[in-house]
């Protein structure tokens, strides 16, 4: 009897238990269905329409992620394509950017916060739009909440103080325009990760962010905030602190002896460098340029033992800096540039002296070299000497009557310009300007313009390129020494060289066959050396050899191209090829930085440039890690977008598919990066049919490098798999767009980043793209 009775009660708890957690999935259901129409039904949830399953189990992907725990929701990512591109927004809907005018921030936020079992929300590029409602403090189990590249404007509100669990808070690229209440951090003592960078915060610095001592990030660039730093010594566990772009003007503050990143550059910080800034020995980065501070840099700074980059521009920093400074081993770039330094420049920063790192010191009265040297911008005399009343007359006198002629000259050169556009109208080609004997290379070469996106690629226009003689290149390699041969590269041979002020090059050899004038061909030389970016070998001039014969039917040309020192990024995926593991992380930011490279290849100038011979091997290091993309343009220099117009195929859907072709070429960059370059060096055939691989997690065991395996995050690497499958589909109307590569390759990292944040030991040193 007593069985029977424990059998029934055991069925009816089954029964009820059965019950309940059916009846949660189904109130589950209907609130995501709910936000999906909230949303205003985006592409990426359109299998939520017809799904009759427990969205727990709902197959995940990049764009849209759902996880539970004990059958809730804790985990709801999505991420949509509606990017913030306007600089000006006042708060009202804009088409085709933010959602509708009927959406409600408000009401959107009430029907999330029942699911609150959430631990981790992130939208982004949804086109949100309004003011984020206090309402939000309802998500009281929220850990990481990520609102980024919206349209939230208004203040960041109360509501976030009462997330007492929250560890990571990340609202990007939004319009908040108000001040960050002091009181906002009081009660996050779990914060780990604060970002707001890209928005337009006002008022101070909350000085309660100082109480913050579990926190390692602090981003808080590119907003409007001003007034005075507080002390941060507090802040044990920071890492990195981004405020550049602010308008901060106190000294500098004093810093923990952990934080490893300090970015305070376009400020108006004064007063002097700490002494204590010589002591922070894990510090790797800093960067205090553009702002006002004075006196001079203590010596311990530039001896520190991690410190990488240096970057002091800008500043009204003076006096001698001492001759036995000495230089960290890791230091690889200073920049002193535009101060009030006077003496001798150090040895450690001699490059002449020293090719061990890049160092800029222009804009100062400093001497440079050994013995009698040679001086930088300025005589030393003329900073200590004052000169008679007599001479500073004559100075004067000298100076306006230059002025004055300088003014007429110019005013000639003006007119004679406009009566001559007058007489011929130049009209922007779309295609590469031909040049004919009896006009003008720097005039057609003007007609190239670039784009003024380009200023947001973070490119650098080039007005010229110069053009070396023969025996420049002699000189510089030895008369082509064997020593100096690097090696046969997809066109021409190419060697190392020297120049006479000590800066190293590396020359390419090539024949070509010539079916244009000699001017044609310069103009061509010169608009490949306008394609300058951060992620670009820099072309730096050319020489070319035809035994002075303009019409000869070919001739010897030398590219002179920056030399780039620590090899191709083939050899750093390969098993050999580098002491150094190459790990997800690291193999991300080559392949972001090269598509950024391209993107601006394909859209930062007109005409775009495509067939850019995108391979691993062109792919170049330099001491840093800066991934910077070799042989591109070689188009336009060898005339093959000529060649292909005089077949019929000029048209403007020709060059669509050369631009696709460099995106099939780039995806199999991003296969070799995923697999390696042995199981890549088995080839396109094999590759190709390995894709499908992708698919399962046994397939991805199999045919994915371990160590990518080993230092990636599922969902990082799922990004990539994803986008390399779009780059390399054999339809080229299919293949995505290079802005669209870059957006999805910068979401993997920063979905790495944030894994990496939760796993890393208290005293690993991080590593920060900036």
């Amino acid at each position: 009897m007593g069985s029977n009775h424990f059998f029934h009660i055991l069925i009816f708890s089954l029964i009820f238990l059965i019950s309940k957690t059916h009846e949660l999935q189904t109130t589950q259901s209907l609130i995501l269905l709910q936000l999906r129409k909230h949303l205003e039904y985006p592409i990426q949830l359109t299998n939520w329409e017809n799904y009759n399953g427990d969205f727990c189990y709902f197959p995940t992907n990049f764009r849209v992620t759902i996880k539970c725990e004990d059958n809730s929701i804790t985990e709801l990512k999505i991420m949509g394509d509606k990017l913030p591109k306007v600089s000006l927004f006042h708060g009202l809907p804009l088409r085709n950017q933010t959602l509708s005018e009927s959406f409600s921030i408000d009401s959107f936020v009430v029907t999330l916060t029942r699911l609150t079992t959430l631990k981790v929300l992130s939208l982004v590029s949804l086109g949100l739009w309004g003011q984020l409602p206090d309402k939000i403090h309802r998500l009281n189990s929220l850990e990481v909440l990520d609102m980024s590249s919206n349209f939230i404007f208004g203040f960041v509100p109360n509501g976030i103080s009462r997330l007492q669990k929250l560890q990571s808070l990340t609202l990007d690229g939004n319009f908040f325009n108000e001040s960050l209440p002091d009181h906002l951090f009081n009660t996050l003592s779990n914060l780990t990760i604060l970002s707001l960078k890209n928005n337009k915060l006002k008022g101070h610095f909350p000085s309660s962010i100082s109480k913050l001592t579990t926190i390692t990030e602090i981003v808080l660039s590119h907003n409007n905030l001003s007034g005075k730093l507080p002390d941060l010594t507090t802040l044990s566990n920071l890492h990195l602190l981004d405020l550049r772009n602010n308008h901060l003007e106190s000294n500098l503050p004093s810093f923990p002896k952990g934080v490893i990143t300090i970015l305070l550059s376009n400020n108006s910080f004064s007063g002097t460098i700490p002494e204590e800034f010589g002591k922070l020995n894990r510090l790797h980065h800093l960067d205090v340029s553009s702002n006002k501070l004075s006196g001079t840099p203590p010596s311990s700074l530039f001896l520190l033992q991690n410190i990488t980059y240096l970057n002091l521009a800008c500043n009204m920093l003076s006096g001698s800096l001492p001759s036995s400074i000495k230089c960290g081993n890791k230091l690889g770039f200073v920049d002193i540039s535009s101060n009030r330094f006077t003496g001798r420049l150090p040895a450690c920063l001699d490059i002449v002296s020293s090719n061990k790192r890049v160092v800029k010191f222009t804009g100062n009265c400093l001497l440079v070299g050994h013995g009698n040297g040679q001086e930088s911008d300025c005589k030393e005399g003329s900073v200590i000497k004052k000169p008679y009343w007599g001479k500073v007359l004559w100075v004067l006198i000298v100076v306006i009557c230059s002025s004055m002629c300088l003014i007429s000259f110019v005013i000639v050169v003006l007119i004679f310009r406009k009566r001559r556009r007058l007489r011929k109208t130049v009209t922007l080609q779309h295609t590469i300007p031909k040049a004919s004997d009896n006009s003008a290379p720097s005039e057609i070469a003007c007609d190239t313009r670039i784009v003024s996106d380009t200023l947001e690629l973070g490119t650098q226009v080039s007005t010229s390129c110069r053009v070396f003689t023969m025996k420049d290149l002699v000189e510089a390699t030895g008369n082509f020494d064997q020593s100096t041969f690097l090696g046969e590269g997809s066109i021409g041979k190419i060697y190392k060289g020297r120049l006479e002020n000590g800066s190293y090059v590396a020359i390419r050899s090539l024949s070509l066959f010539k079916r244009h004038s000699k001017r044609n061909l310069k103009v061509r030389l010169d608009l490949i050396a306008k394609l300058q970016h951060p992620h670009l070998v820099s072309f730096l001039g050319y020489c070319i050899n035809d035994g002075g014969v303009d019409n000869s039917t070919s001739s010897r040309i030398f590219l002179v191209y920056e030399y780039v020192s620590n090899g191709n990024f083939r050899a750093f995926l390969s098993e050999n090829g580098s002491e150094r593991i190459f790990k997800w992380s690291d193999r991300l930011a080559v392949l972001i930085g090269v598509a950024k490279a391209v993107h601006f290849l394909h859209s930062g100038v007109i005409p775009a440039s495509s067939s850019n011979r995108l391979k691993t091997n062109n792919v170049l290091l330099d001491d840093y890690g800066i991934a910077k993309l070799s042989d591109y343009g070689m188009s336009v220099i060898t005339g093959e977008l000529e060649q292909l117009e005089a077949k019929g195929e000029g048209s403007k859907s020709w060059r669509l598919k050369k631009l696709a072709d460099d995106v099939y070429d780039f995806g199999f960059i991003l296969l070799e990066a995923l697999v390696g370059s042995v199981v890549s060096g088995k080839g396109e055939a094999f590759l190709l049919n390995e894709m499908n691989s992708f698919g399962s997690q046994d397939g991805r065991q199999r045919i994915v490098d371990p160590i990518v395996l080993t230092t990636c995050s599922q969902e990082s690497l799922s990004i990539v798999i994803s986008i390399t499958n779009k780059c390399i589909s054999p339809e080229p109307t299919n293949r995505p767009s290079f802005e669209d590569v870059l957006w999805n390759l910068q979401y993997a990292a920063q979905v790495q980043t944030t894994t990496d944040v939760d796993y890393k030991s208290s005293d690993g040193a991080s590593q920060f793209e900036l």
